[in-house]
């Protein structure tokens, strides 16, 4: 089964920036559809953002024109770059495979002043 593990989550004051990474293990990288998820304590987990294997992205309307998710096939990961932070981005952050319907195990990051 696949394996994804985030890294770059961490605290940050408003306004600020964070990259997030997923690496993805196996060579269906390249074909698979990805995504980033955020979860707070005591809500559902929402969509951030994700791209399709050719590129394509969708943004939740909050992050529109401050994250971008990208991808280096090459490389086997998955990218969520967040820049001008605000406390309402707290929040577990989740790496999706839709493909094998499966979660990373999730990086927190904490935007406070």
């Amino acid at each position: 089964q696949v394996q994804l593990v985030e890294s770059g989550g961490g605290l940050v004051q408003p306004g600020g920036s964070l990259r997030l990474s997923c690496v993805v293990s196996g060579s269906m990288f390249s074909i698979l559809t990805m995504g980033w998820y955020r979860q707070t304590p005591g809500k559902q987990r929402e969509l951030v953002a994700d791209i399709t294997y050719g590129g394509s992205t969708k943004y939740a309307d909050s992050v529109k024109g401050r994250f971008t998710i990208s991808r280096d096939n090459a490389k086997n990961t998955v990218y969520l770059q967040m820049n001008s932070l605000k406390p309402e981005d707290t929040a577990v952050y989740y790496c999706y495979s839709y493909a094998y319907d499966y979660w990373g195990q999730g990086t927190q990051v904490t935007v406070s002043s």
